[in-house]
């Protein structure tokens, strides 16, 4: 596969850096593998092969396991997720899933997520998976081929 284009983030001068420092301010107060499995997951909803790619391999870096990467997509199904995990995938999920419903992210699933998180950490949760959809929806539009970028 052929990227369309020279990635956004290449060609619109301080893209990068915005996105990189976006990015970064959300690993100050949430563990590295919980943000790994968000990315994780939000990048199998939107279907960026780049990044379904890339986040194991960070998640692993973090000390995730292959048992828990393997199961993200079945979350609910698995007995491997603690409930504060439980509450950031859903979350998660219906924050990338905007338009899937009329309420898209309800009481329930933000109140579940505010009983794990405080303020500082529910922020940074909700920014990252807003990182991660901004990185999903460029990957994906430009088309931009797995393993171009090295973790």
């Amino acid at each position: 596969m052929k990227a369309r284009m020279n990635h956004p983030v290449m060609v619109v001068p301080d893209a990068m850096k915005a996105l990189q420092a976006l990015s970064e301010s959300t690993k100050q107060a949430l563990p590295e593998k919980l943000l790994e499995l968000v990315h994780l997951r939000a990048s199998q909803i939107n279907g960026c092969s780049v990044c379904v790619d890339m986040h194991p391999k960070l998640a692993r870096r973090a000390g995730e396991t292959d048992e828990r990467l393997f199961a993200v997509g079945a979350w609910r199904d698995t007995p491997y997720f603690t409930d504060a995990e439980r509450a950031a995938l859903a979350l998660t999920e219906a924050v990338t899933r905007l338009s899937d419903r009329e309420d898209p992210v309800t009481d329930a699933v933000w109140d579940e997520a505010a009983k794990h998180f405080n303020e500082q950490q529910l922020a940074s949760l909700v920014l990252g998976i807003a990182a991660i959809n901004v990185w999903n929806r460029l990957n994906v539009a430009v088309r931009q081929p797995v393993g171009v970028w090295k973790v």
